[in-house]
C-alpha cells in the first residue's frame, strides 16, 4: 500500500524533468494536466497514474482523492495557471504540503501569498542548490532535472585531484569561459567545508581535494572535467 503519493500538477516542460528525477528517487509520482497532448505523453512516458482534469474546476481537484499524506508540487507551464492552482489547492487541501516553482520575484510574491509551504525561485535556484549541493536532496534532484532540460544548463561538482591541471591555480585568474562554463564557487579545505561563491571577491588557490561547481550544458561540463583530469605533465 502507498503511504502517500506525489500530486505533480503539469507535465510541460517544467513537469517532465522534474516527474522523471522524483520517479528515479523512489517517489511514487501522480501526474494531473489540464492538455490532453501532455497527459497522454506522461501515460506514454511510464506514469501510468496520470489524470486529464480541469485544473480551474474545484471539483475536478477534489476527486483526485488527496489526502494529509500527500504532496503538491505545481508546475504548469502557465505561470498565471500556475498561481491560481496553488490558490485553490491550499484552499482545498490546507494540510497538504505545497511547493511551487516560479519564474520572477512578482510571480514568487504572489504563490506565497497564495499558500505555497515553499516557493523554488529560479533566480535565487544557484544559492538554494549550492547549500545543500553535498546531499543532493530531491529539491536540488528536481531543480537540476529542470535547469537542464528547459534552459540548457545544469550544475556540475569536480573535485581537484592530485594531478589535476587545475592544482595550484588561483580561481579568479582562470579563463573558465574558454571551457563554456562559470565558476559558481568553491568548497576550499583550507578554509573549512563551508561553500564560497565565486563572487565572493577573493582569489582562492585551488589546492588538491578542493572542490569546484561550475555552470554549463551538459556537452561543455562533460568536456571540462575531461579537460581537467588530464594528467599534469612532469619534468
Amino acid at each position: 500500500m502507498i503511504d502517500s503519493r506525489v500530486f505533480l500538477f503539469g507535465y510541460g516542460n517544467h513537469g517532465k524533468p522534474i516527474a522523471r528525477g522524483l520517479s528515479e528517487d523512489g517517489f511514487y509520482v501522480v501526474i494531473v494536466e489540464s492538455d490532453e497532448k501532455n497527459s497522454q505523453q506522461a501515460k506514454e512516458d511510464g506514469f501510468e497514474e496520470t489524470y486529464l482534469v480541469d485544473v480551474t474546476n474545484d471539483e475536478h481537484l477534489i476527486k483526485l482523492n488527496i489526502t494529509p499524506k500527500d504532496q503538491l508540487v505545481c508546475v504548469m507551464d502557465d505561470e498565471h495557471l500556475n498561481v491560481f492552482l496553488t490558490l485553490s489547492l491550499r484552499s482545498l487541501f490546507e494540510t497538504c504540503t505545497l511547493l511551487s516553482i516560479s519564474d520572477s520575484i512578482h510571480t514568487t510574491q504572489k504563490l506565497k501569498m497564495a499558500g505555497a509551504d515553499k516557493v523554488i525561485d529560479l533566480y535565487e535556484v544557484s544559492a538554494n542548490r549550492i547549500h545543500s549541493i553535498l546531499k543532493r536532496p530531491v529539491t536540488t534532484k528536481l531543480l537540476e532535472g529542470f535547469l537542464g532540460d528547459r534552459r540548457e544548463i545544469s550544475f556540475k561538482e569536480f573535485v581537484i585531484s592530485e594531478d589535476s591541471l587545475l592544482r595550484g591555480v588561483m580561481s579568479d585568474e582562470y579563463r573558465f569561459e574558454q571551457h563554456g562554463v562559470l565558476l559558481v564557487g568553491m568548497i576550499d579545505q583550507e578554509l573549512g567545508n563551508n561553500f564560497i561563491f565565486a563572487t565572493a571577491g577573493v582569489n582562492h588557490k585551488l589546492d588538491a581535494g578542493d572542490m569546484i561547481v561550475c555552470l554549463g550544458s551538459e556537452e561543455n561540463l562533460n568536456a571540462f572535467e575531461n579537460f581537467i583530469t588530464q594528467t599534469k605533465k612532469r619534468g
